[in-house]
C-alpha cells in the first residue's frame, strides 16, 4: 500500500481547546485512516512551519484523499497538505521510465 506523509497545523482556537482539554489526537488519526483500510504509522507534533507530522498507509490515492477532505472540512485545521511517497524501487522504475521519454525543452 501507499505511504503517505501529512504536515498539518492547528487553528488557535483548536490550540485553546486543546489546552483546556488535552488529548491524543494520534488516537483520532488512526481510527480515521483504519475506517477506509488504511493503517496510521505515526503522529509528531513539531516546532517550524507546521504544527504536527503523521504518517499513513491507504489503499489508494482516493481512500488517502477521503480521509484527508473529512479531516480538512472538519474545521480544526489551518492547513493540510498531503505528499504521495515513493519507495526506492518506484522511483528507480521512474527514472528508467524517464530515460525513455523524448523531452524537448521549451524554445529547443
Amino acid at each position: 500500500m501507499p505511504l503517505y506523509l501529512s504536515r498539518f497545523s492547528y487553528t488557535p482556537e483548536t490550540w485553546a481547546r486543546l489546552t483546556g482539554h488535552p488529548e491524543d489526537r494520534a488516537k483520532a488519526a488512526r481510527s480515521y485512516i483504519e475506517s477506509v483500510g488504511g493503517k496510521l504509522h505515526g503522529f509528531w507534533y513539531a516546532f517550524g512551519a507546521y504544527d504536527g507530522y503523521s504518517l499513513w498507509e491507504a489503499p489508494d490515492n482516493v481512500s488517502m484523499s477521503a480521509v484527508a477532505l473529512a479531516i480538512s472540512g472538519g474545521g480544526a485545521l489551518s492547513s493540510f497538505e498531503t505528499t504521495v511517497l515513493l519507495t526506492v524501487d518506484e522511483t528507480l522504475e521512474a527514472l528508467r521510465k524517464a530515460e525513455r521519454i523524448q523531452y524537448r525543452a521549451p524554445g529547443s
